[in-house]
């Protein structure tokens, strides 16, 4: 039976339906998805490989395991995409940078071959900013291939690093995606995409064969139609060896307990308050809303510094080489050299007030089942516009910073349309491991809403 066109925007549960009820097979799903990727993709710059015939091997298989009743997982039978930081044998891992774009590694990064236990089925390795933005970019045009194109406007930005990650998800090319983020590389495409981003805990999920831009503050994890998804694959992709994540708020038992930052919506644009403010009136129906303030620490400045020295040690052999001169974005080309000449002390001293901060802002987020923001404040920027011109006057507090330093995790859900039509979110940041308060809550507020059940109409 053809897959229905409807499945191109369906959660991992009801695909999962459909493989066990026998409506369609592993590999038809596989070829459904895969063509979308062909017929899509490269209107969103959103395609950096297309693994078909590894798509169609890895379906068949688990087509024949379902048929011997070995089922995996949730996940068995599902096709994803990747973002192109994680190596995957046979294929180029271009890190979205030029130099790269034929360079293959003779790896499968680790949860590559998590997911592939799991029973899923990669059908594609997607675009994103070239060195997840660590040479500093200044506008969308920083990736070989071109900007990442946002499905419900495509002269707009789907968002980075993960830019392939979020628009392949939103435009209905793969059910989920695998995204990575030092700090916003997840949320940013994920809200600007209109789609659901987990940012997990620093350390819960192996980084081995990704991409280092922050050794200290690198994370990997997924891009998904639901929370619930995302909890899936979230569970499919940490490491083993940690003990299970803890059940979280139960909210047929008690009322959830929710910071809100004072003045959050002030500096965003006048659609993105006001479609944070109707969230939280949703969540006052099943949660406790509490006024806070950040503790007054320099989260951005030390985010800046730690990303900064972590980046250009990290990439020293581009550097050295003078293939950092062949990156895509005029500033990359150029922008990593004063990071090289940094002082040791600065970075010692930006680590040491870091140590600081993990202990008083997770301390702050233990009062809270969550504390909520808009996840950005404005809606996508053009392709052609600098981000610094774009978002001009608008403003969010340091919560990014602050969480991403720590090592929190966060959780962005689409929660309404702001101008020209095009996605806002809601961001949830929880203390660390408190993964499934955040899954709990997002999926209380989808339960209550369909903003993720909305599809860009050109490909619907």
């Amino acid at each position: 039976m053809p897959v229905p066109a409807s499945a191109a925007f369906a959660d991992t549960e009801e695909l999962s339906r459909g493989l066990a009820s026998g409506e369609w097979t592993s590999v038809e799903l596989a070829k459904f998805f895969l063509e979308r990727c062909r017929t899509h993709g490269p209107r969103l710059n959103a395609l950096a490989t297309l693994l078909e015939n590894e798509a169609l091997a890895a379906a068949e298989k688990s087509d024949d395991d379902r048929r011997a009743g070995k089922i995996r997982g949730p996940l068995h039978g599902i096709p994803f995409g990747a973002k192109d930081l994680l190596a995957f044998p046979g294929h180029p891992t271009t890190w979205g940078a030029a130099p790269y774009r034929d360079r293959a590694i003779d790896q499968e990064a680790t949860v590559l071959k998590q997911l592939r236990d799991a029973g899923a089925v990669l059908i594609a390795k997607l675009s994103m900013v070239e060195i997840a933005g660590g040479m500093g970019y200044t506008s969308a045009e920083a990736a070989f291939n071109g900007p990442g194109r946002n499905p419900w406007k495509t002269d707009r930005w789907s968002g980075g690093s993960s830019s392939g990650s979020g628009s392949a998800v939103a435009a209905g090319l793969v059910p989920f995606a695998i995204g990575s983020e030092t700090w916003g590389s997840i949320t940013s495409p994920a809200g600007n995409c209109g789609v659901t981003g987990l940012r997990p805990t620093y350390d819960t999920v192996s980084r081995d064969g990704a991409m280092v831009l922050s050794w200290t503050m690198d994370k990997v994890g997924p891009l998904a139609r639901t929370a619930r998804d995302a909890a899936k694959v979230l569970q499919a992709i940490r490491l083993p060896e940690l003990p299970p994540i803890p059940a979280g708020v139960d909210l047929k038992t008690r009322r959830a307990r929710i910071g809100v930052l004072r003045n959050a919506a002030d500096k965003c644009q006048p659609e993105v308050a006001a479609n944070y403010e109707a969230s939280l009136t949703l969540l006052r129906d099943f949660a406790d809303i509490e006024e806070v303030e950040l503790p007054d620490l320099p989260y951005n400045a030390v985010a800046d510094m730690v990303i900064a020295c972590e980046a250009a040690a990290a990439h020293e052999d581009l550097i050295d080489s003078g293939q950092v001169a062949n990156l895509t974005h005029p500033d990359d080309k150029w922008r990593v050299y004063p990071d090289l000449m940094i002082p040791a002390v600065d970075y010692i001293r930006a680590m040491r007030v870091r140590t600081v901060m993990i202990r008083q802002f997770g301390e702050f987020l233990q009062r809270f089942d969550a504390v909520a923001t808009p996840t950005l404040p404005t809606v996508s920027c053009p392709v052609d516009v600098r981000f610094s011109v774009w978002g001009k006057g608008f403003e969010l507090s340091q919560i990014s910073a602050a969480s991403n330093l720590t090592g929190a995790p966060a959780i962005t859900i689409p929660n309404g349309f702001g101008a020209d039509h095009l996605p806002t979110g809601l961001q949830l940041v929880a203390a660390v491991h408190r993964e499934q308060s955040l899954v709990n809550l997002a999926a209380a507020v989808q339960e209550r809403t369909r903003w993720h059940r909305e599809s860009p109409p050109e490909f619907a």
